[in-house]
C-alpha cells in the first residue's frame, strides 16, 4: 500500500496530496479537485464524527473468525463495503490514468474480492457512458449512478442503465447544485417527491437514493419508493457547515430502519470506520476518496491490496469488540453509545 500511495502521490499531484491523513485540511476548497467545498467544514466533520466514536473493547468471548459477507439489494457481498460513485478523473484527479482504466480497476477489482462498486456521472458524457459499458463487461457487477438532472437527460440515462444488465442503480440527489456541474452549463437541481415517484417507477432496477442527510428526507425516500439511502453529504463537496454523516445516521436509522436500507459513506478509511457506522445503524458502508487513490496509485491491484487492508482491520475490530457478524452489530460495542 505504501507504494501504492507514493505512485498515486505523483500522478495525483496538485488534485490531491495523498496525505497520511485524509482529513480535509491540506486540500479545503478545492473543488474541482479531491478537496472539500469552501472551508472544507463538512469534510472535516465527516472525519471528525467517526473519530470521536470509541470502541468498547471486549475480549471474554468465543470470536475468533467473525462472519463479515452480507447480502444487500440482492446481492451477497463478502463484507457490507462498497466503493462510492466517483468520476471526472481528468478535472479531479489529474488525468495521468484514463477514465476508462480507472473505473475498470474500481469495478473489476471489486468484483474480485466480492465486493460492489459504483460509477459515477457528469461531463462529459463519457464519464457515465464509460461506466456503464465497463459494468455490462462485468456483467452487470456494478452500480451506476447519475446526476439530478432535468427530465430529458435524467430519463434518457436511466433507459441506458437497463441496457448495462446492472440490477441495482442509484441517484447522487446530493450533486444538486455541485460547482463543477454548474461551471460546465450542465445544472443539476433538487427533485420533489413526486418527481422521485416518478423517477424511481421508471428506473429498471432496484434504487438508490443518496444524499439524504436528515429524519425528514429519509422518511420521503421510503415514501417515494426508493430502495436504499446513503445518508452522505456528498463528501463536503456541495454544502458547506454540514453535520458529519456519522453525527446524524443515528436518528434516520431509528426513524426508517427496517423500512428501506440504509448506506453511508463520509470520512471512512479503515474498518473500524465500517463497524462504527454499522453499530450505528447502516446496513452497508460506501468508500469514496480512499478507493480513487487506490486505483489511481496502482490499478485493479491497487483497488484489490486497500479491500484486503479494510477486511483485515473489520475483522480485527469485530474480534477487539466481541461481534460475531456483521448481521450482530449493535451501538453496544461504542463506548457511551445511546
Amino acid at each position: 500500500m505504501k507504494e501504492i500511495y507514493e505512485n498515486a502521490k505523483k500522478l495525483m499531484k496538485d488534485y490531491c496530496r495523498v496525505c497520511k491523513v485524509c482529513d480535509g485540511i491540506a486540500c479545503a476548497g478545492e473543488v474541482p479537485g479531491m478537496g472539500g467545498l469552501g472551508t472544507a467544514s463538512s469534510f472535516k466533520a465527516n472525519v471528525a464524527a467517526l473519530k470521536e466514536i470509541r470502541f468498547n473493547m471486549r475480549l471474554i468471548h468465543d470470536v475468533t473468525e467473525p462472519v463479515t459477507s452480507v447480502s444487500i439489494l440482492g446481492k451477497t457481498l463478502s463484507m457490507p463495503v462498497i466503493a462510492a460513485p466517483i468520476g471526472g478523473v481528468s478535472f479531479n484527479m489529474g488525468g495521468l490514468v484514463s477514465e476508462e482504466d480507472y473505473i475498470r480497476s474500481v469495478i473489476f477489482g471489486c468484483r474480485a474480492k466480492g465486493i460492489i462498486g459504483c460509477t459515477g456521472d457528469g461531463v462529459p458524457d463519457f464519464i457515465h457512458e464509460t461506466g456503464l459499458n465497463v459494468i455490462k463487461e462485468a456483467e452487470g457487477h456494478g452500480i451506476p449512478f447519475i446526476k439530478p438532472w432535468a427530465d430529458k437527460e435524467l430519463f434518457e440515462k436511466l433507459e441506458k442503465v437497463g441496457q448495462s444488465n446492472a440490477g441495482i442503480m442509484g441517484m447522487d440527489i446530493d450533486a444538486a447544485g455541485l460547482i463543477t456541474l454548474k461551471k460546465m452549463g450542465r445544472p443539476v437541481t433538487p427533485k420533489t417527491v413526486e418527481k422521485l415517484v416518478q423517477i424511481i417507477k421508471q428506473a429498471p432496477v432496484k434504487f438508490i437514493l443518496k444524499g439524504v442527510m436528515t429524519v425528514d428526507d429519509a422518511k420521503l425516500a421510503v415514501d417515494a419508493g426508493a430502495d436504499a439511502i446513503v445518508v452522505s453529504n456528498h463528501g463536503g463537496r456541495v454544502l458547506d457547515d454540514t453535520p458529519g454523516a456519522a453525527t446524524v445516521l443515528p436518528a434516520i436509522s431509528a426513524a426508517v430502519k427496517g423500512k428501506i436500507t440504509i448506506l453511508t459513506d463520509g470520512g471512512v478509511r479503515t474498518g473500524g470506520d465500517v463497524l462504527k457506522l454499522l453499530a450505528l445503524g447502516a446496513d452497508a458502508v460506501m468508500i469514496g476518496r480512499p478507493f480513487s487513490v487506490a486505483a489511481m496509485g496502482g490499478l485493479q491491484n491497487g483497488v484489490e491490496f486497500y479491500i484486503d487492508k479494510i477486511r483485515t482491520e473489520l475483522e480485527q475490530a469485530m474480534v477487539l469488540t466481541g461481534v460475531a457478524s456483521v448481521d450482530a452489530v449493535s451501538g453496544a460495542i461504542l463506548h457511551n453509545y445511546k
